[in-house]
């Protein structure tokens, strides 16, 4: 019974949280709007933008050699886990039959492994950093904590189900991420979305004050 529930009715329930409360989160970014900036431009806002936006993928030369475990282990976990959420066979098995109704190409089980390894190591530097660096640790909230819990957990469980083929790790493993779903709006992994919005802005700013940053 609580695995027919976990099934259906709890999935569909976390991920309509999921749904309403970015795009909920979203709109209410975007209503707030802009201030109007009566200044004379000195250069493009669009421009600056779009230069902001892309050109801090790769960080300033300064700040990787300062910053170069943060980065390292933050381009590990999120390449690791963009793999293991859409390449991963039972993923796409899952999206196929829940959501998209096709599936596409999956990493081989040796990609599966790597992609883990990869995001577990970057997830649990990361951690580590945060837990042990004084200045780290002092910015860090009750909720960078619990969302990166609930993350490795949800990885963890995911990799157990997949070797051990075990129902009941199958259903933790599914009632875990519908509690990451259900979290993750209401949290700071909203910055998976909002990201591209403080980018841009940013650029935009410094754009239209002439200044190339």
């Amino acid at each position: 019974m609580i695995g027919a529930f976990i099934d259906g009715p709890f999935w569909y329930f976390s991920l309509g949280v999921f749904c309403i409360g970015v795009l909920f989160r979203l709109f209410s970014i975007l209503r707030v709007g802009l201030k109007p900036d009566l200044a004379l431009p000195r250069g493009s806002g669009s421009s600056g933008a779009l230069r902001n936006l892309f050109s801090l993928f790769l960080p300033r030369r300064d700040v990787a050699t300062r910053g170069r475990l943060t980065l390292v282990a933050g381009y590990l976990f999120h390449l690791g886990l963009f793999a293991l959420l859409f390449f991963a066979r039972p993923h796409v098995d899952f999206y196929a039959e829940r959501i998209t109704g096709f599936g596409w190409p999956a990493l081989p089980y040796w990609g599966f492994i790597i992609s883990a390894e990869i995001a577990f190591i970057g997830l649990l530097l990361l951690w580590l950093h945060r837990l042990l660096h004084p200045v780290t640790r002092l910015l860090s909230t009750a909720d960078d904590h619990i969302a990166t819990g609930l993350v490795f957990l949800v990885m963890l469980t995911g990799c157990l189900a997949l070797a051990q083929s075990f129902e009941p790790l199958r259903l933790l493993h599914l009632f875990l991420a519908e509690l990451l779903l259900i979290y993750f709006p209401f949290s700071s992994l909203m910055h998976t979305f909002t990201f591209a919005f403080s980018r841009s802005y940013s650029g935009a700013v410094m754009g239209r004050k002439g200044v190339n940053a």
